[in-house]
């Protein structure tokens, strides 16, 4: 009857513990990162003193993590992916409203319209006064498609900054975890890898990363591929800082150990950004070789030519990029429109500068560059698209094996609780009949 009784309080025990495995995947099923658990259960057998094998029941072994590695890796390296498209999606977007919303382009024809317009009576003030007037709305609108740039360069500069100190942060917290499955005895608390795996997926989300395990669960987490610098090594973990040049180009690196390595950065947020910050570099030397071009053509003309008043033409324009254009002249009287000597009716300066419209190509060149931005976005969309699919595929099939089911995981509960009443009813039944044979006299 004791072996009875040690057989029904083992199943009692063992199912107990499985329902409590079955009961925490159903609560947690809608936990981000967590990793369905299964209960494995195993036979207790002793020897007998004649060396026969006696039956002493069930015990609960290891619960089981249903990971797999390598669909966890697919889905660390597709998000990385996408991440990086994402972030370098935000910028071009910036770029194209900088760009169309100054009405540069706009600005710039009617400048030169207005020219044409004061060449038909060159002695009048009112059309004077217009052209100066449309001077100073081209000046206004490269002043605020420079400015609204150099903001663009300072918001990249400052999300830079952020997504270091969030991936500083990320890493320390993956050390500690590192320190806490180091000092676990036995395997290590399912809970504590799952808290590893979330933290990975994250930094994958900032920065590429290759990752490996060691036997206890600790990972090793290295910035880009397998070669990069160490980002997390066991309970030690980097620091990251950024660094900017004065062109706007963006560069990564951590410290670890006392030496600093550059980031080789190809995914996640961290390259998404680099990306952004040498597009919006890329677009202001556009916009100030075209906004110092525009300057030296239209101050050249003004200097070949004579104003109202007979004097030599002084410069219309001043500043040396975008963000600095001015109009230097003060009155409309001193736009250059002759040629020396012709007079006040003389227009041949105006036509001048309608020929430099046309060889400096101002509209042209403000035009493709917006065509070139336009296409780069539409590219990317295709691009984010696609990275999108495969990312929401490799989540699939990740979950597929490591999620919760909540229909597998109803028809367990009622398994392991039919186990369990048995077992109870086992020890039920134990201590009857013993009750019936201390009942015998």
């Amino acid at each position: 009857m004791s072996d009875l009784l040690a057989i029904g309080a083992s199943g009692v025990r063992a199912y107990q513990g499985a329902l409590a495995t079955t009961s925490d995947n159903i609560a947690n099923a809608g936990t981000a990162g967590y990793v369905r658990r299964t209960p494995t259960l195993r036979e207790v057998a002793a020897t007998g003193s004649t060396g026969g094998t006696v039956q002493a029941g069930v015990a609960l072994g290891l619960v089981d993590r249903a990971a797999d590695a390598f669909r966890s890796s697919a889905v660390r390296s597709s998000g990385s992916e996408l991440a990086r498209s994402e972030t370098g999606m935000v910028w071009l977007d910036r770029i194209e409203q900088t760009l169309d919303g100054s009405q540069l382009s706009a600005r710039l024809g009617d400048f030169f319209n207005a020219g044409q317009a004061l060449a038909a009576n060159p002695a009048a003030g009112a059309p004077r006064a217009v052209m100066l007037e449309q001077a100073g709305a081209v000046a206004a609108a490269f002043r605020a498609t420079g400015a609204s740039l150099d903001e663009a360069q300072a918001d990249i500069a400052t999300a830079a900054q952020g997504a270091a100190g969030e991936l500083t942060a990320q890493a320390a917290a993956l050390a500690k975890v590192n320190s806490a499955i180091g000092r676990s005895t036995g395997a290590a608390p399912p809970a504590l890898l799952d808290e590893r795996d979330r933290i990975l997926e994250s930094m994958s989300a900032l920065v590429d990363v290759s990752v490996s395990f060691d036997a206890a669960g600790r990972a090793t987490v290295k910035a880009g591929a397998a070669g990069g610098p160490t980002l997390v090594a066991g309970d030690r973990a980097a620091d990251v800082g950024v660094s900017l040049n004065g062109q706007g180009a963006l560069q990564f690196h951590l410290r670890l150990d006392g030496e600093v390595a550059v980031i080789p950065a190809q995914g996640g947020t961290l390259a998404g950004i680099v990306d952004g910050a040498q597009r919006v570099a890329d677009a202001k030397a556009s916009l100030d070789e075209l906004a110092t071009d525009f300057i030296d053509a239209v101050n050249a003309v003004q200097a070949g030519g004579e104003d109202l008043n007979g004097a030599a033409g002084g410069p219309m324009f001043a500043g040396t990029d975008a963000a600095s254009m001015t109009v230097a002249l003060t009155d409309g009287a001193q736009i250059a429109a002759a040629t020396p000597g012709a007079g006040k009716q003389g227009n041949g300066n105006l036509q001048v500068l309608a020929g430099v419209r046309k060889s400096g190509g101002f509209e042209d060149r403000l035009t493709t560059l917006q065509s070139a931005t336009g296409a780069a976005i539409a590219a990317r969309r295709n691009v984010i698209d696609a990275q999108s699919a495969i990312h929401d595929n490799a989540v699939a099939a990740r979950d597929a094996v490591s999620g919760v089911n909540l229909d597998e995981e109803a028809v367990n509960l009622l398994k392991f609780q039919q186990a369990y009443q048995a077992s109870a009813r086992v020890i039920q039944v134990a201590r009857e009949t013993l009750d019936s044979i201390f009942a015998i006299r």
